[in-house]
């Protein structure tokens, strides 16, 4: 008989343990959502901003941050009746900020009392902080009153405007210079030291046939920063510089508001507001030495026509590569070009330096820097 065999026994892998279920990725914190909701902000990529938003108010519907930003997107991406309602849905809240007040004075350009209702209310809002800021002790104080200033300045400056501008009614009424004054010394009270409430005080005598005393402000303003180094942080923004330029050349002090331009277009030379500006005072300087048979600043008045035609021929190039171009702009540069044509002026050379003229007559003296204004 035959041995058995004994069963081999047959082998079973070790059971598997079960994988863990992965865990649910915790939700993102509200700091971390309004944390990247600014960055794209910043970034002016307002849809992916919108979604980060959005998933934000998701959890707290009422946050004010939040909401004003979702606003900010609506403003930006042209839906302007959206960015209304939510500015002021925001004004329910207890803790409401000045900017929706100021974004909803924005948006009632149809209406200037409402608009001027809504800076009040903001500038009433920042000074109750700035308040608040006299009695607190905290290291960033000086830093968060000097931004509630410069805004409360800036909605101040807003309703002079709205109070001169002559396409409203509120410049023919007859509380209206006084009440610019009075908003521009509130102005001057709150900053005392700050440029655009000289420039819109300058502003206001020129409406009032004072040039003289808009020409005293003027230089007071410019003073405060023309021995600036350009890259300085305290120097002015361009929009500030350039609307000083206009009002020197509605002064005709042409040689300080090239100065001015110059500076400008040594930190932007692709903004096409300042190429013009610098076109049209060179235009203007031209008309002046034509029509008086004299040299200007020691450039005849062909001299001076050809650096104008220069000047808009670079903002007519710089223009026809904006997505959106100043058709404002466009049409005043095409119209001057063609008056220089007819009068045979020609653009410069290719190749010729356009501006020796003008470096030439500043020269290198050592009185450079301190320019006449008269």
């Amino acid at each position: 008989m035959g041995r058995s065999r004994t069963k081999s026994k047959k082998t079973h892998p070790p059971p598997t343990k079960p994988a863990p279920s992965e865990q649910p990725k915790p939700a993102p914190s509200i700091s971390a959502l309004l944390g990247k909701a600014r960055e794209l902000l910043v970034q002016c990529d307002y849809d992916l901003a919108r979604r980060f938003i959005e998933r934000l108010l998701e959890s707290q519907p009422e946050h004010a941050e939040a909401k004003e930003m979702l606003g900010v997107v609506q403003l930006e991406t042209g839906n302007l009746d959206a960015a209304k309602q939510t500015f002021l849905s925001l004004l329910t809240s207890p803790s409401a900020p000045p900017s929706a007040h100021l974004y909803l004075a924005q948006l009632s350009d149809v209406d200037p009392h409402l608009a001027l209702r809504h800076y009040q209310s903001a500038v009433d809002m920042i000074m109750a902080q700035l308040k608040g800021k006299e009695r607190a002790v905290d290291a960033n104080v000086d830093k968060d009153e000097a931004i509630l200033k410069n805004t409360a300045v800036q909605a101040l400056i807003s309703m002079v405007e709205l109070w001169m501008d002559p396409s409203y009614d509120l410049c023919d009424a007859p509380e209206a210079e006084q009440t610019c004054e009075n908003l521009l010394n509130l102005a001057r009270q709150i900053d005392p030291d700050n440029t655009e409430v000289l420039q819109t005080l300058a502003s206001v005598r020129l409406s009032q046939s004072r040039p003289d005393d808009a020409k005293e402000i003027l230089e007071r303003a410019w003073a405060k920063w023309k021995n600036l180094e350009l890259d300085d942080e305290t120097m002015p923004s361009i929009e500030t510089r350039l609307s000083l330029v206009k009002l020197l050349l509605e002064l005709s002090l042409f040689k300080s508001a090239l100065e001015v331009l110059q500076g400008v277009i040594a930190t932007n030379d692709q903004s096409v507001e300042a190429w013009y500006l610098e076109g049209w005072c060179f235009f203007l300087m031209a008309e002046q030495a034509r029509e008086n048979g004299f040299d200007v600043e020691d450039l005849s008045w062909m001299d001076l026509a050809r650096d104008a035609r220069d000047c808009m021929e670079m903002c007519q190039n710089l223009s026809a590569n904006e997505e959106s171009p100043d058709m404002s702009i466009s049409e005043y540069v095409k119209e001057l070009i063609e008056k220089l044509q007819v009068l045979g002026v020609e653009p410069s050379p290719a190749g010729e330096d356009e501006e020796d003229g003008w470096e030439d007559v500043e020269g290198s003296d050592e009185d450079d820097n301190d320019v006449d204004m008269s």
